[in-house]
């Protein structure tokens, strides 16, 4: 059956097929041509937020990297020099890449500062916790966070600690009244310590003061121990922030929102269904979506890109009118590469918990456009070999689209920070990304050998977020894209998700999607259709440009 052209028609209806058929053209062909048709259907992406929250006790106490070594040696010398290389708050704020995050600055201004940039007299002077796009929240506010959003009374805050962090919330601007009556009752050291000493609770500290604990939610159930559910909680408090800052920097209400996907990289349970969720409706009853359902998508480093790809087309096909897909930061990936960082003698960069959320929904003839047609998917058979990665999803999807690799104007893939993965190792990720994408380019005679070396700064960024596994996945870019799509500046960019689905150990099969943003014609499809007169002139316009595509 051929699809209409548009989601609705006045009679009498018209396919592409009878169109392909009247032109001597193929189905294919047209298609190609007459993809500008559909944008006035496609979703839009209408609000995006970014936080981080600068967390080096939690580093400390919960980053696996810490964890482990602490179980194998609990007197390394690594873990004895870890205070001495834990950065300030005021360090975190005025560091560049985290500044970029919150949208205070371009991601090319990287390239403008002093390398390392961690050094103290490369760091920016007057820099901002608020930014445009979210904060950097202190990790004492951020405690306070997770007693927040504890809905079964599991974290305990000690008496002096909740009066401290009880009057810092109450002048956070995202903190409401009915956020401050959840922090509830406090405890008495001697009732945290007791908890921690005999019921295996999980410590909450800020440097060597011990301030609560999280409890465990179960006697033995491995899926509820109390640092399982101290993961959890940090999830959903740093997922709830973020979407306090989408609320607060959009004009979305938390009414409006019809569904939402939480996409981080924790699951929860319990031992009868370990990962069955759900953050995201827990996350959504802190904002007040009363209106709203939602489910947890997960795809290691690929599951924002999937969530988004999902989200748009709940919201093309008209399920949904307004979807949020958020998720919080990730304690196991604190500290990560902790130990080359101290060995270089060098702060622990990956001290601060990731967070974002957007905003998708109808297309209102001003925002951004979600392709939904132009969607890259690494099969099942496509190969792991990093050629293969990006055949499936940069080339394979341009290509069904008419379209080249130089067409798009800037990728966002893995955008770690370098400053972060180069002493560990891993080396500069997104640049091995754009070096990847180019040399495909020019197999495929799409670009010139010459210009292999500069594509990177013509096409893509320098990173600059925090790895957290699915934070660093193409998404960071995409506030700063919208923003220049607004702004006239920008035509389009490619997301690209990349995941390792090994880490389950269920198979050695790789992961990615990816999918087009690009600026809004201003078309919006009216309620009462297109009739066939308003689809001949699209095609023929649709036509000219195509033509005169072929003659430059």
């Amino acid at each position: 059956m051929v699809p209409s052209l548009a989601r609705s028609f006045t009679a009498p209806v018209v396919t592409l097929i009878e169109y392909a058929e009247g032109l001597g053209l193929s189905y294919r062909t047209l298609r190609l041509i007459v993809g500008g048709v559909f944008k006035m259907s496609f979703p839009v992406m209408k609000g995006n937020a970014y936080s981080l929250i600068h967390t080096p006790s939690l580093l400390f106490g919960m980053g696996t990297t810490q964890t482990s070594e602490r179980r194998a040696n609990p007197n390394s010398e690594y873990l004895q020099q870890i205070p001495q290389h834990l950065r300030s708050y005021e360090e975190c704020v005025a560091y560049a890449p985290n500044q970029v995050y919150i949208g205070n600055l371009h991601p090319e201004f990287l390239n403008t500062v002093a390398k390392p940039m961690w050094q103290k007299e490369n760091l920016l002077a007057n820099a901002s916790r608020d930014g445009k796009y979210g904060g950097i929240m202190p990790e004492a506010e951020f405690l306070g966070m997770i007693k927040i959003v504890d809905s079964f009374d599991l974290v305990m805050l000690e008496t002096s600690f909740m009066a401290e962090v009880s009057e810092k919330l109450a002048e956070h601007p995202l903190i409401n009244a009915n956020d401050l009556k959840r922090l509830g009752k406090s405890y008495s050291m001697a009732e945290v310590e007791e908890q921690i000493n005999t019921m295996h609770a999980e410590p909450l500290c800020l440097g060597s003061r011990l301030v609560g604990c999280v409890k465990r939610a179960h006697e033995y159930d491995a899926s509820l121990t109390a640092h399982v559910m101290a993961e959890n909680y940090i999830a959903k408090a740093s997922a709830t922030l973020v979407f306090k800052d989408l609320l607060a920097k959009s004009a979305l209400k938390a009414e409006e929102v019809d569904y939402i996907i939480e996409c981080s990289e924790e699951a929860c349970g319990d031992m009868n269904q370990r990962g069955g969720g759900n953050f995201a409706k827990s996350i959504g009853e802190m904002v007040g979506a009363v209106n709203a359902t939602g489910v947890d998508m997960r795809g290691f480093c690929a599951g924002p890109a999937h969530s988004l790809i999902t989200a748009s087309a709940l919201v093309k096909a008209g399920i949904y009118k307004n979807v949020v897909v958020v998720a919080g930061g990730c304690t196991a990936k604190l500290g990560m590469n902790g130990r080359d960082h101290v060995k270089k003698d060098m702060p622990l960069l990956e001290d601060c918990l990731g967070a974002f959320a957007f905003h998708i929904g109808e297309n209102d003839g001003i925002n951004p456009v979600i392709r939904t047609d132009i969607v890259g998917r690494h099969l099942i058979g496509s190969g792991s070999a990093p050629q293969a990665v990006m055949q499936a999803l940069v080339l394979d999807p341009l290509l069904r689209a008419g379209m080249t690799i130089t067409d798009i104007e800037r990728y966002a893939a893995e955008l770690q920070n370098p400053e972060i993965t180069v002493p560990a190792g891993a080396g500069d990720v997104p640049t091995a990304n754009y070096k990847m994408i180019a040399a495909l380019a020019v197999m495929k005679k799409m670009l010139d050998r010459t210009e292999v070396a500069t594509f990177g700064e013509t096409h893509g960024m320098p990173g600059f977020a925090p790895t957290q596994g699915h934070i660093p996945s193409g998404v960071p870019y995409i506030g700063h894209a919208r923003d220049a799509m607004l702004a006239g500046e920008l035509k389009n960019t490619m997301i690209i998700g990349k995941g390792s689905l090994f880490l389950a150990r269920l198979t050695n099969l790789f992961d990615g999607v990816s999918f087009v943003i690009e600026v809004n014609d201003g078309k919006v499809e009216s309620e009462k259709g297109i009739n066939k007169e308003e689809v001949r002139g699209m095609i023929a316009e649709a036509m000219r440009d195509f033509a005169k595509s072929l003659t430059k």
